[in-house]
C-alpha cells in the first residue's frame, strides 16, 4: 500500500511539475516577439570604361568604345613632342579610380626605342567643347615617365565619378637621339585600367 502510495505521489509531483513547464512556457512566448528583414537585395557595382571614338560626338552610345586605333608619329628628332588627345567616359555604376599603363613586345620595338619616347598625361578641361585645346584648359600633369616605366608603374590618372567624361592630354616626347636610332620604328599599346574608388 505504501509502495503505491509513493508511486502516486511521484506520479502527482510530475504532474505538478510538467504543468509549470508548460505554464512557464505559455508565459514566455506572451512575452516573446520579433521582426524580420525579408528580400534584402545586394547589387554589385560595375566597372565600365568607355573611350570616345570621336571627340567631337559627344557621349552618345554609338560614338563609345572599348578600344581605338593608336596615333601614328613620324619623323621624331631629338626634342620632339606631340599630344594626343583622349576622352574616357565612366559608362559603370560606381566611381573609378584610371590607372594607364603602356604594353609593348620587345619583337616590336628591336631598337628599344622604349627608354627614350616619354608620356606625360595632363589633365584636359575641355570648357568650351571645341575638341581642342585652349588656353586655360590644362589643368595638372600626372607626370612623365619613359615607356618602359609606364608599363612596369603606371600612372595614376584619379577618379572618374559615374557618368561622368575626362579628357585627356598624353604629350609623347624625347630628348636626345643617337644617330643610331635614325630609321628606327616600334609599336607600342596603352591601356586605362579602373579599379571601384575607395
Amino acid at each position: 500500500m505504501k509502495i503505491v502510495q509513493r508511486i502516486h505521489k511521484k506520479l502527482f509531483l510530475m504532474l505538478v511539475v510538467s504543468s509549470f513547464t508548460v505554464l512557464g512556457g505559455i508565459t514566455y512566448a506572451t512575452f516573446f516577439d520579433k521582426g524580420d528583414v525579408l528580400g534584402s537585395s545586394f547589387s554589385v557595382a560595375s566597372s565600365d570604361i568607355k573611350i570616345l571614338l570621336d571627340n567631337t560626338l559627344g557621349i552618345d552610345s554609338s560614338n563609345l568604345v572599348d578600344e581605338i586605333e593608336g596615333p601614328s608619329f613620324e619623323n621624331i628628332t631629338p626634342y620632339w613632342q606631340q599630344d594626343h588627345l583622349v576622352k574616357i567616359h565612366n559608362n559603370g555604376t560606381a566611381d573609378l579610380d584610371i590607372i594607364s599603363n603602356s604594353d609593348y613586345e620587345t619583337v616590336n620595338d628591336p631598337q628599344e626605342l622604349r627608354q627614350l619616347i616619354y608620356v606625360e598625361p595632363l589633365e584636359w578641361k575641355d570648357n568650351n567643347e571645341d575638341e581642342l585645346v585652349s588656353d586655360g584648359e590644362v589643368a595638372f600633369s600626372f607626370g612623365q615617365k619613359n615607356i618602359v616605366k609606364w608599363k612596369t608603374e603606371g600612372i595614376n590618372l584619379g577618379t572618374i565619378k559615374q557618368g561622368e567624361t575626362k579628357g585627356f592630354i598624353l604629350r609623347f616626347s624625347t630628348l636626345d637621339i643617337t644617330n643610331s636610332k635614325q630609321g628606327s620604328t616600334a609599336i607600342f599599346d596603352f591601356t586605362f585600367n579602373s579599379t571601384p574608388a575607395n
